[in-house]
């Protein structure tokens, strides 16, 4: 009798225990249902807050991370390696123009000029260049001054193992014509007119000016090479002490007239000498000479 009894009481129970599991599940489903609503009914962000779902899954791009290279999108093909994009042209108001080089000092002569009865002189300076002429019969011979000078110098010059030599100073004007004509029937009167003086217009007849080398050392005489030797540096340096200045500069030529000549030297005096030397100019340069 009591086994009836149980068996009665369990079997009541039994609906009871349904309506309340029935009721657990519709709670769970509900809340999973508000859960999802949440996040905007999207089912992987939701597994992925309630850590159900791998959040490094991969996942659509949406740009391109900084620390991977750029890729070409579908309007921008990638570039060939040996093409270059050309750059597009700016608008320009007027074409430039290219620098013109700097023209040797007009071509040098003053056409059709005849040569003057009397020397030029400036601030006392005694003047022969493309533009003043000296007088066909104007022969002063080697200037005592210079030469003493000059020896001064190469005195000097010696202690430091320099033996120098004025091996051209005075030339008369007859001997300038037979220069002057050697040069321009062997390389031309253009190129003649570069590195040597038409007859009248050559600083050697004045007497002034001294074409300077080294002894035993003939190859590098009336040679720009003269400038490269140790005795040519010397002079460069100090011939101003003595009153000689280096008359044809490097990069002067449209001032001068003349190409740069290393061994040439002018004598004007120390005191002129220093102020020239000092400013790096020419001898036209300084007396304002056009």
């Amino acid at each position: 009798m009591k086994r009836s009894r149980t068996r009665r009481r369990t079997g009541k129970q039994q609906p009871k225990g349904r309506i309340a599991a029935l009721t657990v599940i519709a709670a769970a489903l509900t809340a999973i249902v508000i859960w999802i609503g949440v996040n905007d009914w999207d089912v992987t962000k939701t597994l992925e807050r309630a850590g159900l779902a791998d959040s490094s899954a991969e996942q659509p791009e949406t740009g391109t991370p900084a620390d991977m290279p750029a890729q070409p999108g579908k309007n921008e093909p990638p570039e060939a390696a040996d093409t270059a994009v050309p750059e597009e042209p700016q608008p320009q108001s007027e074409p430039e123009q290219a620098e013109e080089p700097a023209k040797p000092f007009d071509g040098g002569y003053v056409e059709g000029q005849t040569l003057p009865t009397e020397p030029t002189y400036v601030n006392g300076i005694l003047i022969a260049n493309k533009k003043h002429p000296l007088p066909e019969k104007f022969a002063p011979g080697e200037n005592k001054e210079a030469r003493d000078a000059f020896e001064e110098m190469a005195a000097e010059a010696k202690l430091s193992g320099y033996n120098l030599t004025a091996f051209s100073t005075f030339r008369s004007f007859e001997y300038q014509v037979t220069l002057y004509t050697r040069y321009a029937d062997r390389d031309g009167q253009e190129a003649a007119d570069r590195y040597s003086a038409r007859p009248g217009y050559s600083e050697h007849q004045t007497g002034l000016a001294f074409d300077i080398g080294e002894v035993n050392h003939e190859k590098h005489w009336a040679s720009e090479s003269f400038g490269q030797t140790e005795a040519g540096k010397w002079l460069q340096v100090n011939a101003h002490r003595y009153g000689f200045i280096l008359r044809y500069p490097k990069n002067k030529e449209n001032i001068t007239g003349y190409m740069h000549e290393a061994w040439h030297f002018r004598y004007v005096g120390k005191e002129v000498a220093d102020e020239i030397f000092k400013e790096n100019s020419t001898l036209e340069e300084y007396l304002g000479l056009e």
